[in-house]
């Protein structure tokens, strides 16, 4: 399967999962109902599109490790419900303030600071209430502790020892217009590849794999180098991208003082640490034995990518 099929895959369940109220209920605030305006603005961001390239690459790993799609599936929906929640939030004006995200209006323009805020709370919300009953539930071919410990992987991942931490620092970098190499590592570790690290470390313990196994080391470092390129091919697209490809706003990081590979090292240097890393990524993609091809495919698509 390629990224595309996943990605209707995830598209097809998150149409189903999230909520959606018409415009009659939009007053609808009675006891046990979520808001309509709440329900709107979560669906009007997890649905703008977007490559859904995080849980196509948990559902591409569980392939890859035999596990059975369904099990998988609550995981995938979950991380891209997540990756989402932090988009409106990084978008917001106490963050990079940007007004184009997935071609479209950002959150806050459309629904306003208050209301973006509190939707990507509540993504951030369901998707741990989704791993959660998907595990008490049971999962088809995978014991509770597998599935708990595949949950902590994205848990962990999100938190603030993963993604929020790296936001963390990438706003103090900005803030004290910082140009340390180690703080850009850090951040780029943390906010960008963490997230695209977790998705492949959650299929393999739902696998049941242990942290000595051969495949889950292959998989972390794959998956911690395709998040620097990813990164750092960002870096780049925000300097030569073309807004209208891409879906957002370019020149962003230069305007606020962003740390960045581009700032730090050049577009030219920039560059050469990408072909460098993509090496490196080859490597342990070979090592994957049945999911050599997709992820080696897919390696190359992100460093050639243009949106």
């Amino acid at each position: 399967m390629t990224i595309e099929d996943y990605a209707s895959l995830v598209e097809e369940r998150l149409d189903r999962i999230l909520p959606q109220a018409d415009d009659n209920e939009m007053s609808a605030l009675k006891a046990g109902c979520v808001p309509a305006l709440l329900e709107n603005a979560m669906r009007y961001s997890v649905m703008a599109g977007g490559k859904r390239l995080r849980p196509s690459m948990l559902l591409a790993a569980a392939d890859m490790l035999s596990v059975d799609r369904e099990a998988a599936m609550p995981f995938a929906c979950a991380l891209e419900m997540i990756h989402t929640y932090s988009l409106i939030h990084d978008d917001l004006p106490g963050m990079d303030n940007d007004t184009l995200r997935r071609g479209r209006p950002t959150n806050h323009v459309v629904f306003g600071e208050g209301q973006a805020i509190l939707a990507g709370d509540g993504l951030l919300s369901e998707a741990f209430s989704l791993m959660t009953e998907a595990v008490i539930r049971g999962l088809p071919g995978v014991d509770q502790t597998a599935g708990l410990l595949a949950m902590r992987e994205i848990v962990d991942g999100a938190g603030i020892r993963g993604m929020v931490g790296g936001q963390c620092a990438d706003l103090y970098a900005e803030e004290r217009r910082c140009a340390d190499a180690d703080m850009l590592a850090y951040i780029h570790a943390e906010k960008t590849a963490r997230m695209l690290t977790s998705p492949l470390r959650c299929a393999a313990r739902l696998a049941g794999l242990s942290d000595d196994s051969p495949l889950m080391k292959a998989l972390t470092h794959y998956g911690q180098t395709f998040g620097l390129i990813f990164q750092i091919v960002d870096d780049i697209l925000d300097v030569q991208g073309d807004s209208r490809v891409l879906g957002k706003s370019i020149g962003k990081d230069e305007q606020n003082g962003k740390l960045t590979y581009v700032t730090l090292y050049g577009l030219d240097g920039a560059k050469a640490r990408v072909r460098q890393l993509e090496s490196l990524a080859l490597t342990d993609a070979a090592s994957l034995g049945s999911g050599s091809v997709f992820f080696t495919e897919l390696l190359t698509d992100m460093t050639l990518r243009t949106k």
